[in-house]
């Protein structure tokens, strides 16, 4: 992705920024690079962004984003998705591939791309499908998608479990041979149920909704880590919920294995106490869990065993969202309070610091993802994908000055702190002082 074109524009002076393991310095960036840091003065030219007691990261990189289109833009677009994007700090994010049509074509992967591009908001990769159709059953064209101009890295059948064993290896290793890896929607579909709405336990008891049991996602994470130790491939688990699956994550590693993972914001802060107000707002899957599991994935977070966090971010219209809870869609927002969330549980906590968060949040999934353009150093010569943040700003999540077409927020009426000032893509800003450029 760092072959696109750079927009020109004045050039942009970042004023007494807090950087990353180091003291408050000036940014200088123009043609969509870092062209200095140091003490420094605007000429005419140069448009200069107040920093002082702001914090200077990479821009951040979601590995997991459901854009929605084509084929659900009453939902989200393309457009839309990338103004939550670039609202919440990111700079690129990764499609998911359960679009209609599904992602399972160099055709569909290079339309989703030169969406992204034509928006230019931030960088949009697309996941290519690993079956066609999601169905589970015939491997989709992973080498095409990988060789077309989208340069496919990152394949899952996200929304649905790759849960044949046979098609699992089979795809693991296929991507092999290009550096694919394979994310997986880690859930067993025969021990989560067709009807399966929440986490399985006393609660789910209580309110009378048909849950599925932690193991269903458990036994999943540890048959994946096995089969990409007997293939030498990579596998990702996406959107880890359980203490569980954390110890097979951090028993995968100490072994050797290539495994990755990530978690989203909401399974780092909400629970299952949630649901007896039956809000479908709180239908997730996987399920949030209990309390327990939380802090099982805020240590592991910390401690690195888990790789990364990705929203998950789930746009759905008021009409698949506003039923009873069992029939509601799966899924709530993320992309602009994901940075809020992590700061308020992690770095106010004392968890986690500012240059952890960028590793979590921008490094390292770009690593993952192939991005060779982000989670770059804040260094002379590198690209000027940058977020800004405000460390100590309290926000106030209100689902209705979101830009994103949903509303299915789960943060409304809460209060985070920390917040993006401002987003700049290859030098160009796309945010500045939280609104959009």
């Amino acid at each position: 992705m760092s072959d696109q074109p750079v927009e020109k524009h004045s050039p942009i002076l970042i004023k007494g920024a807090r950087l990353l393991g180091a003291d408050a310095a000036d940014v200088l960036v123009a043609d969509g690079v870092i062209r200095e840091i140091g003490s420094l003065k605007a000429d005419a030219e140069t448009r200069t962004v107040d920093a002082d007691g702001l914090v200077l990261l990479p821009g951040l990189v979601d590995l997991h984003t459901h854009l929605r289109e084509p084929g659900r833009e009453d939902a989200e677009t393309v457009l839309t998705g990338s103004r939550a994007a670039a609202v919440g700090g990111y700079t690129a994010v990764l499609a998911m591939a359960n679009t209609n049509p599904v992602t399972d074509t160099a055709e569909a992967a290079e339309r989703v791309f030169d969406l992204g591009r034509s928006v230019g908001l931030v960088d949009v990769q697309p996941v290519g499908a690993v079956t066609k159709g999601l169905a589970g059953e015939e491997l989709a064209e992973l080498g095409l998608m990988a060789r077309s101009r989208a340069r496919v890295r990152v394949f899952s059948d996200d929304g649905k479990c790759v849960h044949d064993a046979r098609v699992m290896r089979r795809a693991l290793e296929y991507v092999r041979a290009f550096g694919g890896v394979i994310s997986q929607h880690s859930q067993d579909p025969t021990l989560a149920g067709p009807t399966a709405c929440c986490h399985e336990g006393e609660l789910s008891g209580q309110l009378g909704l048909p849950g599925w049991p932690g193991i269903a996602e458990e036994i999943i994470v540890a048959r994946d880590v096995m089969l990409a130790r007997h293939t030498n491939s990579r596998v990702h688990v996406a959107h880890v919920s359980t203490a569980g699956s954390v110890e097979v994550v951090r028993w995968a590693k100490a072994q050797g294995i290539d495994v990755t993972a990530e978690v989203t914001p909401h399974h780092l802060l909400l629970t299952t106490d949630l649901l007896t107000g039956y809000d479908p707002t709180f239908k997730v899957n996987p399920p949030l869990r209990p309390d327990e599991d939380v802090q099982a994935l805020r240590a592991a977070l910390a401690d690195g065993t888990i790789d990364a966090v990705a929203t998950d971010h789930a746009p759905h219209a008021r009409h698949d969202k506003e039923h009873a809870f069992v029939d509601a869609a799966f899924g709530m927002l993320g992309l602009e309070t994901a940075l809020p969330v992590v700061a308020t549980v992690m770095v106010e906590s004392g968890q986690m610091g500012w240059a952890d968060v960028a590793a979590a949040m921008s490094t390292t999934p770009a690593r993952i993802a192939g991005l060779a353009g982000h989670g770059r150093p804040i260094a002379v010569g590198e690209p000027a994908n940058l977020t800004l943040v405000d460390p100590t700003a309290e926000v106030t999540v209100d689902r209705d000055r979101s830009v994103s077409l949903s509303r299915n927020n789960p943060w409304h009426g809460r209060s985070l702190t920390g917040a993006v000032h401002s987003t700049l893509l290859r030098g160009v800003p796309t945010v500045l002082e939280g609104d959009l450029a």
